[in-house]
């Protein structure tokens, strides 16, 4: 795993800009570095060693007569096999990496060479012959690349604070990206929090030629059920592809451990792989702590377990170290958790395997059991449904049952538009002092829903959190707080191979009445006990909830709530009464103070008297 950048400038490469770009990503990769410097260009590599230990595995690469040079972000689960494909074809390699298949396979396919991989990846091919770059991401987004043009100058990298250090580059807010992002908690544009720099989604390829951009999507996930498909052959499927999923990305030169909490997923993931050892972390309150089930899997399937607990002065003393590593701000509470399991787990490997991506994939949020709740209204006439969501909407009080007529009433589309939503666009608008006037949240995912209008409801959901949520939540923080460590994460559910079976499998066998993830617990139950298959998913709970009903937090985020920034962006009245609210036992506000303060957090950060 490694760090990337580079910029293509008519002035040429300079060493004294590519390398303070270079550097600021260290955490990425400490083991190396390496730059490529032209008259037309400067790329910049920070490497972690895990396939190829040797300095063999350096980068820049360059092809065999150096017109090409590649800088790699990234693990390339076939490789071998392409490999071998190329080395027939006559290529010649000089390393045994997996990135250098990259190189070869562009020279003989172009871009479709993505159409061979299997991997995660953000990568920059650049062309010196041609004057183009060829720029990629993964099928999912679980590695990052950021992008932008600044005074002539295209500058790319894995993480936006490098593209920061060039000097074409001014830090100016988006106050948009914050508009929607007090819905949805994470940044959800495709222009980031900073003007002018841009994120390049899941699955798609930028080409660079001669000062023109073009961006291209060239794959997606496509729901197609096989719904002659029985139960059984359901979980033997999944058996099978994540047999195969788990030995591809168990290919390491080093040690492999692996999260675990007290999820399906993680404990699925840690037994079928029969990892090296696991790591949990979890909180001195029982209800939050998953520690004491960690120990007792980790001993069923004879792996060590390193757990940790975590201190309310330490979840709060790194939050603005965590808001840092994110570089945009992101208000899910877990990313912390994540920060310290990254931590412990990187004095021992680095590769962990985690459980990402399979709620996405297999159906395994509960908010997915909504279309079977709702169904005694859905079924009615929409006519009907709407004038007793309408009536529920006039009760002025709250009264058991009426968020369910209210969202019965609604359409799917219009209710979902991921597994957060925070602020409403109506509370928004109250909360900011000038709002811009930033799109509904459902015109975001309109067009999504567009390209699975003739799906049932529970798979639209999925494919807007795929599509959503997926890269905008769970990988950004999967990626920034184990590369905060130096740690290389992998995600054996996001894979090609078992996104193809999943997506064959019929909705009925993804999520029940009873149950979701239906068919994956049963496949994981061959693996780990039945009460930890069946095990109902929480989330990884984080106590902020009651932190802030505490003296002490309740005056951390106060004084937050009256700094200068928060007094220019926000209504202070609104902020404050948020938080009285809350501390005052009126009302759970946990999720909207949490979304605001850490926007404070990373806005101290980047544009703060002290920013880095």
């Amino acid at each position: 795993m490694c760090g990337i950048t580079g910029y293509l400038s008519n002035k040429g490469g300079d060493k004294s800009i590519i390398e303070p770009m270079m550097d600021v990503i260290t955490h990425r990769g400490p083991d190396s570095a390496g730059s490529h410097i032209d008259d037309k260009c400067a790329l910049g590599f920070r490497r972690l060693s895990i396939i190829d230990l040797s300095s063999n595995g350096d980068q820049p690469l360059y092809n065999e007569d150096g017109s090409l040079a590649l800088v790699f972000n990234g693990e390339i689960y076939n490789y071998q096999s392409i490999r071998e494909d190329l080395l027939e074809k006559g290529h010649v390699f000089k390393t045994k990496t997996d990135s250098e298949v990259l190189l070869h396979g562009f020279e003989e396919y172009g871009v479709r060479i993505l159409d061979h991989l299997r991997g995660m990846f953000g990568f920059c091919i650049w062309d010196y012959a041609n004057d183009r770059a060829f720029i990629a991401r993964d099928f999912f987004g679980i590695k990052p690349i950021y992008y932008g043009t600044f005074g002539g100058d295209f500058i790319f990298g894995s993480e936006i604070k490098s593209i920061l250090q060039h000097p074409n580059v001014t830090r100016t807010l988006n106050k948009e990206a914050l508009e929607n992002y007090l819905t949805f908690q994470y940044s959800v544009l495709p222009e980031t929090f900073f003007k002018g720099i841009f994120r390049l989604p899941p699955a798609h390829y930028l080409l660079w030629e001669k000062g023109n951009v073009t961006v291209k999507r060239y794959w997606e996930p496509v729901f197609n059920a096989d719904e002659s498909m029985s139960f059984e052959d359901a979980v033997n499927a999944i058996d099978d592809v994540m047999k195969d999923s788990i030995a591809a990305h168990k290919i390491s030169d080093t040690e492999v451990g692996c999260f675990l909490s007290s999820g399906v997923d993680s404990s699925y993931i840690a037994a079928a792989s029969v990892c090296d050892k696991t790591f949990t972390v979890g909180f001195a309150n029982e209800q939050y702590d998953e520690t004491s089930y960690a120990r007792e899997l980790s001993e069923h399937i004879g792996v060590q377990n390193t757990r940790k607990i975590i201190t309310p002065e330490e979840y709060w003393g790194i939050l603005p170290t965590v808001q840092y590593h994110m570089d945009e701000p992101h208000a899910d509470p877990s990313a912390v958790a994540l920060y310290f399991v990254s931590q412990i787990a990187s004095e021992k490997v680095k590769v962990v395997l985690s459980g990402e991506g399979s709620d996405e994939l297999f159906g395994g949020y509960n908010i997915y059991r909504e279309p079977h709740d709702l169904r005694p209204l859905t079924r009615l006439p929409k006519f009907l449904r709407k004038t007793l969501g309408g009536l529920a909407k006039c009760i002025p009080f709250r009264v058991k049952g009426k968020n369910f007529f209210i969202r019965g009433s609604m359409d799917v589309e219009d209710r979902f538009v991921g597994n957060a939503k925070i602020f409403s666009v109506k509370e928004r608008n109250k909360l900011l002092k000038n709002p811009v006037g930033a799109k509904d949240p459902t015109e975001l995912t309109r067009p999504f829903y567009n390209k699975v209008k003739d799906q049932d409801d529970v798979t639209k959901m999925q494919y807007i959190d795929i599509n959503f949520w997926l890269w905008g939540d769970i990988l950004l923080k999967a990626d920034r707080m184990s590369m905060a460590h130096s740690l290389e994460l992998r995600v054996p559910f996001l894979d090609k191979e078992v996104a193809r079976v999943a997506c064959s499998i019929p909705s009925r066998h993804r999520v029940t009445e009873q149950n979701t993830k239906a068919a994956l617990r049963e496949s994981a139950q061959r693996y780990i006990p039945e009460k930890s298959a069946q095990k109902k998913k929480l989330g990884f709970p984080v106590p902020t909830r009651v932190w802030l009903r505490e003296e002490k937090y309740y005056n951390i985020v106060k004084d937050a709530f009256h700094s200068d920034i928060a007094k220019e962006l926000f209504n202070t009245d609104e902020l404050m009464k948020l938080l009285n609210d809350h501390f005052n036992g009126k009302v759970d506000n946990n999720r909207k103070i949490w979304t605001i303060y850490t926007f404070l957090l990373w806005h101290a950060q980047f544009f703060g008297a002290n920013a880095r």
